[in-house]
């Protein structure tokens, strides 16, 4: 059975508090593309961070490149800022297995080393392979292991959640 999935305008603006605390305008936010950049845009601005946002793609630091070949569609990674002693909010869509996090922090630390990572999340949907742990979450939801949840824009900008092949 399908989940019905929850407003991710809402869910938006409840990680919006949840950082709001924890986050400074020298705090450095990374979004993972393609999902996590279109969060990490909506809450850097919220949020009022001074430096410019930070987009990583990790299509060549995927642990299963050798299997599933490189993505059709290559986005680039821009760091704008030293990431040497930063503290650093990575910023995806879904949290999963863990193995998207695992690569953007291996490419984050082949720009330097940040003095910490903490992670941003939209949805954890559970079924970790690594030990990875989100420290800000919008909502945790169970979703069948065949499904693939992704985050997505509209022309006007509103986020929506949906299910994807």
């Amino acid at each position: 059975m399908t989940p019905l999935l929850p407003d991710p305008e809402t869910l938006c603006a409840e990680l919006v508090q949840q950082l709001r605390a924890h986050a400074t305008p020298d705090t450095a936010l990374v979004g993972i593309h393609t999902g996590g950049v279109y969060l990490a845009e909506r809450l850097h601005a919220a949020l009022g961070i001074v430096l410019p946002l930070g987009l990583l793609d990790i299509s060549f630091y995927r642990d299963d490149f050798d299997k599933t070949g490189l993505h059709p569609q290559i986005k680039p990674t821009k760091i704008p800022f030293d990431i040497a002693g930063r503290h650093i909010i990575l910023v995806d869509d879904v949290l999963y297995t863990g193995r998207t996090v695992r690569g953007a922090m291996n490419e984050l630390f082949d720009y330097g080393r940040p003095a910490s990572i903490s992670l941003a999340v939209l949805i954890d949907r559970g079924g970790r392979e690594l030990p990875v742990a989100a420290q800000y979450i919008g909502a945790r939801l169970e979703v069948p292991t065949e499904q693939m949840l992704v985050l997505d824009r509209y022309e006007n900008g509103k986020l929506r959640l949906k299910f994807d092949a």
